[in-house]
This record gives C-alpha cells, sequence and structure tokens, in this order.
C-alpha cells in the first residue's frame, strides 16, 4: 500500500512540477531572489526539481540600495554556494539614469521605484518567465493570481484576463515582448513555508530570528535604525529583542517584538499571531487594501 502523503509533500510536488513546466516551455527564465525565506525555499525547490543538473536560469535582484546588509550577504553566500548566476537590477541606476525619480517626504520608500527597474532588467536579459515566492496568504491581489500569471509587453497585469488553468495544466504560450510570473508558492502559507525550512533545513538570513537591534516605534510599527530613514522629533531608538517576519527595503519594513531563536520557536510563533506578515511588517501596504493590485497593475513583481 503506498504510502500518504503529507500536506508539505503534496505542495513540494506541485512547486516542483511547475518548476519543471517552465524550464521546458521557456527560453529564458531566471528566479527573483530577495534573500528573503520565501525565495530562500524556492531556491531549494528549484534545487530539487532539477538536480542532478545544476540550477540553469539565474537568479535577479532588484537592488533597493536600502537592504539590510544582512540579507546582501546572505544573497551573496547563496548564489556563490549553489553556483548560480547571480544578476542584480539596481534602482540607484535607474535614479542616476534619470528612469525614476527618488522618491521624497516622510514614509519615502523605493519599493514602488523598482517597477521600472525590474522591467528594464527583463528587457534588457530577455526574460520571459519570473519565478517568484508570492503566496496567496499574504494579501488580496496575491489571490487572484494564477500559478502562471501573465503580464503583457507594458508589463502589465490585468486580473480579469487570465488563462484558466484546469487540473495541473500551464499554459506558456506568450507573444514577443510578454513574460510571465510563475509562483510555485501559491497554494503555501506562512507556516507552511516555516514547516519546509525546518524539515529541509533551509538557511535563512539571521534577520528572521530573535535578536537585540535598535528600534524605534512607527504607526505601531517597529522600524530599525537606518541611515536611510530618518527618525521623527520624538522618535525615540531603544533596543529590543525583535526578529522580521519578512525582508525588504529597511524604510518600510517592520520588526516584531520576539525571543524566538529557533525554527520550532518561529512556528510556535506563528500559529499564535492573527495578524498577516505583512499587515504587521510592510508599511507600503498598509496604505491602502489595494496597494500591491495598484503596483501589480503597474509591473510590480
Amino acid at each position: 500500500m503506498p504510502a500518504e502523503l503529507s500536506r508539505l509533500d503534496l505542495l513540494e510536488s506541485e512547486a516542483v512540477h511547475l518548476i519543471r513546466e517552465v524550464v521546458a516551455e521557456f527560453d529564458r527564465p531566471a528566479l527573483l531572489f530577495s534573500g528573503g525565506k520565501d525565495s530562500a525555499v524556492l531556491l531549494r525547490l528549484a534545487e530539487k526539481a532539477l538536480a542532478p543538473a545544476p540550477i540553469p536560469f539565474p537568479v535577479l535582484h532588484v537592488d533597493t540600495g536600502h537592504n539590510f546588509e544582512e540579507v546582501l550577504h546572505f544573497r551573496d553566500r547563496r548564489a556563490a554556494e549553489l553556483g548560480v548566476r547571480l544578476v542584480v537590477a539596481s534602482v540607484q541606476d535607474s535614479i542616476d539614469a534619470g528612469r525614476v525619480a527618488e522618491p521624497q517626504g516622510k514614509g519615502a520608500s523605493r519599493n514602488r521605484a523598482q517597477t521600472t527597474t525590474l522591467l528594464d532588467a527583463i528587457t534588457e536579459h530577455r526574460f520571459d518567465a519570473l519565478f517568484g515566492g508570492a503566496r496567496r496568504d499574504e494579501e488580496r491581489a496575491r489571490a487572484k493570481e494564477r500559478m502562471l500569471s501573465f503580464r503583457d509587453a507594458f508589463g502589465q497585469w490585468d486580473p480579469r484576463n487570465q488563462r484558466p488553468e484546469l487540473w495541473n495544466l500551464y499554459n506558456g504560450m506568450i507573444n514577443p515582448g510578454e513574460n510571465v510570473r510563475a509562483f510555485p508558492l501559491s497554494n503555501w502559507t506562512e507556516r507552511d513555508v516555516w514547516a519546509y525550512v525546518e524539515r529541509e533545513d533551509v538557511a535563512l538570513p539571521s534577520l528572521y530570528f530573535a535578536h537585540n537591534r535598535k528600534v524605534f516605534e512607527r504607526d505601531g510599527m517597529l522600524l530599525a535604525d537606518s541611515p536611510f530613514l530618518p527618525r521623527d522629533p520624538g522618535e525615540q531608538l531603544v533596543e529590543r529583542s525583535v526578529r522580521f517576519r519578512t525582508v525588504g527595503d529597511m524604510t518600510c519594513t517592520g520588526a516584531v517584538p520576539s525571543t524566538a531563536t529557533t525554527v520550532p520557536e518561529v512556528i510556535a510563533e506563528i500559529a499564535a499571531t492573527r495578524v498577516s506578515e505583512r499587515g504587521q511588517t510592510r508599511a507600503d501596504d498598509r496604505t491602502s487594501a489595494a496597494a500591491m493590485e495598484d503596483r501589480k497593475r503597474e509591473g510590480y513583481f
């Protein structure tokens, strides 16, 4: 009698199948790699999907220039360990070239400026498919996407014009200039990702575990002390034991109070929370319920 597959086994199988389909159907795929837990899991899935061959596509990081140093070191180390080509698309280069304007004012973040940088990198390297670590439990716009999410020649996503995905059949037919985002983690949750990290012993940046850091409170979030984030009068620095549930631009990524220093402790902590990771830690997604969807329509991840 065959052994019953666990939930993680089923999720892994679905993700591996999609990765193999994309590699088979597209000419120039790449993997969007932020250095965060979801992209770290994606790399592990790509390893398993294509073993014993090495990962045949590059990893692409859209660097805002305002990243945590721990994440950049982790990114470089993992790319070197796996022997994959790392392509870094710089938002600062886009600003210097006059392609985008430097965001100004309180709460300014380069996250939205990543759109132009990403689309320019797609054009320069002729990528026709990008693996992303989006999960449907993150926020509403993610839940509207298919496993293969199509972008038109302008890089835009139209949620009303998506191809059906019947069973596990994925339609990768695109016209010149169009491209696809592939989301192998679509049906995963944050807890699934952490359970997989535990099972597969996936390496992660140290930011995901409790550590002492100087932070200040703004709009109910704990933001890290950073040269990119001027404090207002009254925003006092305090040293707290914190960790990050997600990583991104330092100007809009908040920490959470935590004493979890191991993966099992993080899993227990997540099980007890009732707030999504983006709702708790991403200032740029708090502006409106449609913040992410607006950016995705413009060509964002």
